[in-house]
């Protein structure tokens, strides 16, 4: 039990009972009690008596109430068990969107908050900051369009951008193909996986179902014995989501379009500007240097890679035609086989050190040490006891999700935090990558008491069987770091208004926590106290911790080139030299093409298919979801981290 002290957190967690009824009733209610109050200011307020405190202080204290609910509303989309309930919280999304498109064009509003602004009243810096975003951001949603078929024409596009980036990300999640495969065909894939697909009746009888989730998807690519069943798993894999294909040249035809309207010569200029790089074109001189000096280190890595194949092929009698080519379905393959054979690192080995729950542990004690948080968890009686509906079942969304109160430590004071979720295993409808969601944001009320954050780590690690607890390779021990990283920066937020507070920063700047907090992953100490065997609870020993620090760098040229194709992929169809050429655009052909020209590794192009032989950016959330223009981001927070 928990330390009296911590037991009892002065705000109650937010309940999670919603009816698909309620999620769009509630996004309804939202928009009403903000639209009542930008009439009342309009109303009330003229230019000449603006300011602050009586035009953009009540809109930041609205933003702040709003944030509590809308941001839950349309969480639930991501991982909700119920169709309907992900359904309603897709349509609520929409209406809160729509509604938040039409606030931002309010002319009567834009002219108060310009009134206040002109005044050069002074404020505190957060304020101020506030002040001109607010300001800002009334400029770039449309109104430096004269009233008129421009102005209606980039509100319709808005309108139709937020209705495509739900649909996108709704498609990602909904996803649930799959490949039937022989055993003979998955051979070399790890017992632990095969054990948890799906076994096939009828027509299937004998085989098993891949899915492109990624405890079935990684291990498959990296240890599948047969070529073509690889081959067979990338492309269908780069295909899962086709109905993305044309929301995905739409929205980029439509920011296009939306861009040149308010006066940008293209959307990357759009995204750019507040941003810290500034220009399309500081961007891509950092893409272009960095291409320059990784593509050398990259083909060198490819030469070494392709040995390593062309042996395989001999010792295993294989046909060695195809040992000059280096495939995509080979990447994973053989980057895996590289580092057992020159490394001795077995990676089924190391992930035996590193159960999933004791490995959360690990992390949650390092971020005790580093930022002085305490972090109690919630289960039973104490669920119930926090819970403002007395039921303890309601302040999760799901069985599986762990929830911890978080506090400052003595040393700070005690205070409390914020709640920390961690939804971590996968299920059909749920968000299918690793992400960090904000469900709650912190500010300070007008009397100075704090409202706390609330955040939740979604995840996808493979499920524990019968037998064994789930096992986290430790490229996945670093990604669970990463995410938690966000987490933490989200619980350790201090601002006075929601808008900055935790990860609401320069989208370039976000990922700079998180990929600072990786190092921890691959110093020698900490990988130790995160580590325990999951039947001996032995610490790992230090051979092997040396071994898995020896290969930090191994192909990181190929990685970073694998990241720069996204980043000059999003830089390009981002700065079309005309609208003309942004319509014109082949995405699944320039997206394939790009690829093979910056990492130097051949795709099914180079066996006689087309160019548009898969359409990856259709399976890429990113793009449609906040990093557009913004991709870059990934590599120059290295930079700072």
């Amino acid at each position: 039990m928990a330390p009296s002290q911590y037991q009892k957190p002065p705000q109650a967690p937010p309940l999670f009972t919603a009816t698909t009824s309620s999620l769009v009733e509630d996004a309804k209610k939202l928009c009403e009690t903000s639209r009542t109050l930008l009439n009342k200011i309009a109303a009330e307020v003229t230019p000449e008596t603006a300011t602050f405190e009586n035009v953009v202080l009540p809109l930041a204290l609205d933003e702040n109430a709003g944030g509590l609910e809308s941001r839950i509303i349309g969480f639930y989309q991501a991982v909700s068990s119920d169709q309907g309930l992900r359904d309603a919280s897709s349509k609520a999304e929409e209406i809160m969107d729509a509604f938040s498109i039409e606030a931002s064009m309010r002319e009567d509003i834009f002219k108060l908050v310009d009134a206040a602004f002109q005044k050069k009243a002074p404020l505190d810096p957060e304020s101020q900051r506030l002040l001109e975003k607010e300001r800002k951001s009334y400029i770039t949603n449309g109104l430096g369009i004269p009233a008129g078929p421009d102005r209606d024409r980039f509100k319709e596009i808005k309108m139709r951008l937020s209705q495509i980036q739900i649909e996108f990300q709704k498609n990602l999640n909904e996803e649930n193909g799959g490949i039937w495969f022989s055993h003979k065909q998955l051979e070399g894939v790890p017992e632990d996986t095969l054990a948890t697909l799906e076994k096939g009746t009828g027509a299937n009888e004998g085989k098993l179902r891949l899915s492109f989730k990624y405890p079935d998807l990684f291990p498959a690519l990296k240890f599948a014995l047969d070529p073509e069943t690889r081959k067979k798993i990338f492309i269908e894999n780069e295909n899962k989501c086709n109905q993305n294909v044309p929301l995905f040249k739409e929205a980029i035809i439509l920011r296009d379009e939306a861009a040149r309207l308010v006066g940008y010569p293209n959307h990357a200029a759009f995204r750019i500007e507040d941003k810290m790089a500034k220009t399309p074109e500081t961007v891509n001189e950092f893409l272009d240097d960095l291409r320059v000096q990784l593509t050398p280190g990259g083909a060198k890595e490819v030469a070494h890679l392709l040995e390593i194949k062309k042996e395989d092929l001999k010792s295993r009698g294989l046909d060695t035609t195809d040992a000059e080519n280096y495939y995509l379905w080979d990447s994973r393959f053989y980057g895996r086989m590289m580092i057992e054979k020159e490394f001795s690192i077995d990676e089924s080995k190391i992930a035996e050190y590193f159960p999933l729950q004791p490995t959360v542990e690990g992390m949650l004690g390092i971020f005790q040490e580093l930022f002085g948080f305490v972090f109690v968890e919630l289960v039973g009686e104490e669920r119930t006891k926090l819970s403002e509906s007395g039921k303890g079942e309601d302040i999760a969304w799901h069985e599986d999700v762990k929830i911890f109160s978080v506090w400052d430590d003595e040393g700070e004071g005690g205070a409390f935090v914020g709640y920390l979720y961690l939804d971590l295993h996968p299920r059909p409808g749920k968000y299918g990558h690793a992400a960090n969601f904000s469900l709650q944001p912190g500010f300070y009320y007008p009397n100075g008491t704090r409202r706390y954050p609330a955040t939740a780590l979604v995840c996808n690690f493979s499920k524990p069987t019968k037998s064994k607890p789930s096992l986290l390779k430790h490229d996945e021990v670093v990604t669970l770091f990463h995410e938690l990283g966000h987490g933490i920066h989200d619980l350790a937020g201090r601002t006075k208004y929601s808008r900055f507070h935790g990860t609401s920063v320069v989208r370039d700047f976000v990922e700079a926590p998180s990929q600072m907090l990786e190092n921890w992953c691959w110093t020698p100490s900490q990988l130790k106290s995160l580590s325990s065997h999951y039947v001996t609870g032995e610490k790992i020993p230090d051979d092997l911790i040396e071994k898995q620090i020896s290969v930090k760098h191994v192909n990181d040229a190929l990685f970073n080139l694998r990241q720069l194709h996204f980043g000059i992929f999003d830089m390009t169809v981002h700065t079309p030299k005309s609208h003309a050429e942004a319509e014109a655009f082949k995405l699944s052909e320039l997206y394939n093409d790009l690829r093979t020209q910056i990492a130097g590794i051949k795709g099914p192009e180079a066996l006689g298919l087309p160019s548009n032989w898969g359409s990856g950016q259709a399976t890429f959330g990113h793009l449609i979801g906040g990093y557009d223009a913004g991709y870059y981001g990934y590599l120059s927070s290295q930079v700072y981290s």
